[in-house]
């Protein structure tokens, strides 16, 4: 069919607006099929599409969904900064404060002008965490391809979920991060077999230096996603839970790898529900095109 007007957002852009994800957002059609819109995020070359919906739900959320070319999310951190960023392009407001409604849950987000590009935060909600299984973390290893001096000394993987979950894989140093090739096949098969979206390979910060992390998510048709900012938010819940603090503050930066340096920002703090985040990206707008798919 032929889609109407599509923006490319580069999210989770560095603090000097170089890099970020590609990412499609356009408003959403009640005539396409899922399968017009997978194909939105496979026509234009990147690895997600945001369709912003009409209207509001009862709770004042604006419905926004999210593809792959091979399947619908649940959530997509980065999608939702490209799609709030969209969003606040479209008045003449500095600051845009709104609600999200994704995947069942509708969320507070804030749209923000800066030199650079646009400021996106959102409300990711509760962040559920375990320690995975010695199958999993067996399985998951070896699809990682990871070496006996690749695992970091003192962090631990975690399985941690704020709707889907992904496992989080703590290594060494940035040189073992550069190092990891999977083998895409036999990860596809592990994360399948325990239900996972992927996995988050990751160097913690360190004082103030920013961590830095790689996701593979090959189950859901991205071999290495270039921002995850979901699951840069799950890492702020782990890094909580693991030193007791009662809040946390990170910068992981991502995409170097695929030549798209990428940067995403998160929080999290202890509350009545848990261990609740919030995460935050630039994104830049470039100029919208049409995609006849």
């Amino acid at each position: 069919m032929s889609w109407p007007d599509v923006t490319v957002v580069d999210a989770c852009v560095r603090r000097d607006g170089r890099g970020g994800s590609p990412t499609v957002v356009t408003d959403d059609d009640p005539a396409a099929t899922d399968a017009d819109r997978r194909a939105v995020a496979a026509a234009a070359g990147t690895s997600h599409a945001a369709f912003l919906g009409p209207g509001r739900t009862p709770d004042g959320g604006l419905p926004v969904r999210f593809f792959t070319a091979t399947a619908e999310l649940s959530g997509c951190g980065h999608g939702t900064v490209a799609a709030q960023a969209v969003r606040l392009t479209r008045t003449a407001l500095g600051e845009l404060n709104d609600r999200q409604h994704t995947g069942g849950r509708t969320f507070d987000t804030v749209a923000i002008r800066r030199p650079t590009g646009i400021e996106v935060w959102f409300d990711q909600g509760p962040v559920a965490l375990r320690h995975p299984g010695p199958d999993e973390s067996a399985a998951i290893t070896a699809g990682l391809g990871l070496t006996s001096g690749d695992p970091h000394p003192t962090d631990r993987p975690r399985i941690a979920s704020p709707g889907a979950p992904r496992m989080l894989v703590p290594v060494r140093d940035r040189s073992a991060l550069l190092r990891v090739q999977p083998h895409l096949a036999r990860l596809t098969a592990a994360c399948r077999r325990y239900g996972l979206l992927g996995c988050f390979v990751y160097v913690p910060p360190v004082g103030g230096r920013p961590g830095a992390a790689r996701m593979f998510a090959p189950a859901i048709g991205v071999d290495e996603d270039v921002a995850n900012a979901n699951s840069t938010g799950c890492l702020a819940a782990h890094l909580l839970d693991t030193t007791g603090a009662q809040t946390v503050t990170i910068e992981v930066e991502q995409g170097d790898t695929l030549g798209r340096p990428a940067s995403v920002l998160a929080s999290a703090r202890r509350g009545p529900a848990g261990i609740t985040t919030r995460v935050g990206g630039l994104a830049v707008v470039r100029d919208r095109h049409r995609d006849d798919t």
